[in-house]
């Protein structure tokens, strides 16, 4: 694992203890979007592992998006998402289990429009990059 990654993990370490410790605005926006704490397996440890992640609201449940700001690897978070069926959100105070679905075609197209028109950066992301940027629907089991 090189530096910068190191730091990314540090930095989601930290943001995730942030968020469950203070009730505050800031910690709980990215990119103009709500933020909700994943905690999904990961695939190859085994252990659980949290991500904070930022999120739309759609047909009672949580959409969110494996942008990495375009980069051209999906990130690891997403990766374990693929490899699961179930995950756990948590949402200031809530904890919630959800099933995890990933989204293709029109309404992953619809998702993802969404997440460019709602929030202020995705806007560039697919130009940055030549994956299509997935979009995973969580769901209250």
């Amino acid at each position: 694992m090189g530096l910068m990654d190191k730091v990314a993990v540090a930095a989601k370490h930290v943001h995730s203890a942030l968020y469950r410790r203070f009730d505050t605005p800031k910690l709980r926006t990215i990119a103009g979007l709500p933020i909700l704490l994943l905690t999904v397996r990961g695939r190859r440890s085994g252990k659980d592992l949290t991500s904070p992640v930022c999120y739309l609201e759609h047909a009672g449940g949580y959409a969110v998006t494996g942008s990495a700001g375009g980069a051209d690897a999906e990130p690891q978070w997403f990766r374990n998402l693929r490899a699961a069926d179930t995950a756990m959100v948590e949402i200031g105070e809530r904890r919630l289990p959800v099933t995890v679905r990933i989204l293709e075609g029109e309404e992953r197209d619809a998702l993802w429009h969404r997440f460019v028109t709602e929030g202020t950066t995705f806007a560039g992301y697919e130009k940055k990059t030549e994956r299509v940027i997935p979009v995973a629907l969580l769901t209250p089991a």
